[in-house]
């Protein structure tokens, strides 16, 4: 260990944070080409969002199929627009990519089965670049997304009415907070007036926390979770009841939850993840909160879920 980096202040199976703000990684680390994907015929590809900051994504789409003019030509026809899906990876907002394997495979076989154009984010990591960047670099390829002109994939073959936003872990709590920041917006920014909205969102065991630990939430992961999110966020509002961290904390209910700018919500937990207590907390204040949408929980039972990876199933 270099002993000029100073002490270790936060240690995980993926990474070692050193009080000096130096990271180093020993996971997560893993990547991919983009390409065509002979399993589930969907091709990828990588685009650069914003050079000056290096946002980028990896874009995903299905095999395109024609739907045929009454002439029945079969060179003539249209192709239907489909869904368009922002996908964030998790990740402790500290490793990750949209390269790794696991969320390269796992997007692959999402857009085959559900045929949806996916835009899957590659934002900045703390703690060499400290939240809320990777919030800002979120909000920014959304709305790229879904200005109409971000790439010939997505205006030819993406349907800006139908605007899904979706993450794992860390990422889930990405795509959390950016339905929250169009409801709070009145919209999306970049999107033509009218055109794009969030039907929407989907959020496979996200990552939240708190001041105060709740009664089935194991105290060392609480205890991690606060430490890490202090280091990666110091100017985060009220610690970790910062509402992008705890939506639940008093005053962030409301408007808070209720500004969700989708129609429909999927939530995933894990009965043995330490993460679920929260989520299923999530869920509770969403239901019993002032949003009119539908909200659908599923919780695998006897489950873990890796806090970095996610299982195609």
């Amino acid at each position: 260990m270099d002993s000029g980096r100073g002490e270790v202040i936060f240690e995980s199976v993926f990474f070692r944070l050193f009080s000096d703000g130096h990271v180093e990684r020993t996971g997560g680390r893993g990547t991919v080409p983009a390409g065509f994907d002979a399993d589930t015929g969907v091709t990828s590809k990588d685009v650069v969002i914003d050079a000056a900051t290096g946002v980028a994504a990896r874009l995903y789409l299905p095999a395109i199929q024609r739907v045929r003019t009454p002439s029945g030509s079969d060179n003539s026809g249209t192709t239907k627009k489909l869904p368009i899906l922002v996908f964030f990876h998790g990740g402790f907002f500290i490793v990750g990519s949209s390269r790794d394997p696991n969320f390269h495979r796992y997007v692959n076989s999402l857009v085959a089965n559900a045929r949806v154009v996916a835009v899957s984010v590659d934002y900045r990591l703390a703690p060499e670049h400290l939240l809320p960047a990777a919030y800002d670099d979120s909000w920014a390829a959304l709305n790229w997304a879904v200005s109409g002109a971000a790439d010939p994939w997505l205006s030819d073959h993406g349907d800006l009415g139908r605007v899904f936003v979706g993450g794992a872990s860390a990422g889930a709590n990405i795509a959390h907070s950016m339905a929250i920041a169009t409801g709070m917006n009145g919209g999306l920014q970049a999107a033509p007036p009218a055109s794009a909205r969030i039907e929407g969102v989907i959020l496979l065991h996200p990552s939240f926390c708190g001041e105060q630990r709740l009664e089935d939430e194991a105290k060392e992961f609480w205890e991690a979770n606060k430490k890490r999110w202090a280091v990666i966020f110091p100017g985060a509002s009220n610690g970790s009841d910062d509402p992008r961290i705890n939506p639940m904390a008093a005053g962030a209910g409301e408007p808070g939850l209720a500004k969700l700018a989708s129609k429909k919500l999927f939530v995933s937990t894990a009965s043995e993840d330490p993460r679920a207590p929260r989520g299923r907390a999530y869920c509770d204040a969403v239901r019993t909160g002032c949003w009119t949408g539908k909200l659908q929980w599923f919780e695998s039972q006897g489950c873990s879920v890796n806090a970095y990876t996610v299982s195609v199933h």
